[in-house]
């Protein structure tokens, strides 16, 4: 069965850091591009940062520039999110998502606008507030 299953969301203090992990099954991640994606409540999915399957390449969003950062270990067939001084704004649902058909600005750099990507995993609610 091919799944993403995100991990290690939760409550955090404004200012402090979580690290978000994405574990691929059924497929093999160093084939895809990946994304990390949240969802504020009554606002769009929106594209946080991918990364391309080489590494190679990476894609932030403005408004989490110099604060989170992508990886990914292809070996354990996982990928990251390290996000440090979190903002309430950042508080969200956050997805990871897979598609071999897109490189990171493609996946993350315009609007999903329904885009039926590859793979989704379920979701991890990370809530930053004090």
């Amino acid at each position: 069965q091919v799944q993403l299953v995100e991990s290690g969301g939760g409550l955090v203090q404004p200012g402090r850091s979580l690290r978000l992990s994405c574990a691929a099954s059924g497929f093999t991640l160093g084939d895809y591009t990946i994304g990390w994606f949240r969802q504020a409540p009554g606002k769009e999915r929106e594209g946080v940062s991918c990364i391309s399957n080489s590494d190679s390449n990476t894609y932030y969003a403005d408004s989490v520039k110099g604060r989170f950062t992508i990886s990914r270990d292809n070996a354990k067939n996982t990928a990251y999110l390290q996000m440090n001084s979190l903002k309430p704004e950042d508080t969200a649902v956050y997805y990871c998502a897979g598609d071999r058909h897109y490189n990171v600005l493609g996946l993350c750099g315009i609007p999903l606008a329904g885009r039926n990507l590859e793979v989704w995993g379920q979701g991890t609610l990370v809530t930053v507030s004090s």
